[in-house]
């Protein structure tokens, strides 16, 4: 995990320049990072941004406490995994680190509503649509099953096509990151839920 130490050590400088509490914390890897208009699009949840660029839903259970250390929010928004299907990891792993997930966030901020944005269909990795796509059920069975404070936000069916497939003009041109017009359905499908 040492490969992020910077990227986390930039979220713990960030902190320090905050001149407001947080109360709606979107933690996760760099489609969280790289969404330059959450604080325009969420100002009244007054945010703050946490993802870190390449970042697992692994790295992210590694880091919680350390990176939630200063902060006591009203709500979480989590979105990873993603990375952790691209790396060759299994969906049961994936869902192995959303348990731990729960328990830490739980742990740390007690019953505050909090919310796993499901993971995307990009273009860039399509041939493992289906390990998304299942990943994707374990984590919303889940999230009913238990009946607690976490909810699910499927953004998967928004950003396919009526072909099913992903809409390639809500991607960046790596067919990975989101477009403008990608994080202006997340504005919505998000904003929605929350």
């Amino acid at each position: 995990m040492y490969w992020y130490e910077d990227e986390v050590k930039r979220l713990e400088k960030d902190r320090l320049k905050l001149h407001y509490e947080p109360e709606t914390l979107f933690y996760g890897s760099s489609t969280i990072r790289l969404w330059n208009s959450l604080y325009e699009d969420f100002a009244h949840l007054k945010p703050v941004n946490l993802g870190f660029g390449g970042s697992t839903l692994a790295a992210c259970v590694w880091f919680f406490d350390r990176i939630m250390m200063a902060y006591k929010p009203k709500q979480l928004v989590v979105y990873a995994g993603d990375n952790d299907l691209g790396d060759g990891r299994h969906p049961e792993e994936v869902f192995i680190f959303f348990k731990q997930m729960v328990v830490m966030a739980a742990e740390r901020f007690g019953n505050i509503p909090c919310y796993y944005v499901s993971l995307k269909p990009s273009p860039a990795r399509w041939q493992i649509a289906e390990s998304f796509k299942y990943a994707n059920n374990l984590i919303e069975n889940e999230i009913v099953k238990q009946q607690n404070n976490w909810r699910f936000i499927n953004i998967f069916r928004p950003m396919l096509d009526v072909g099913g497939r992903p809409r390639h003009e809500l991607y960046a041109d790596d067919n990975l990151h989101l477009s403008q017009q990608g994080y202006e359905v997340w504005k919505h499908v998000i904003g929605s839920s929350l």
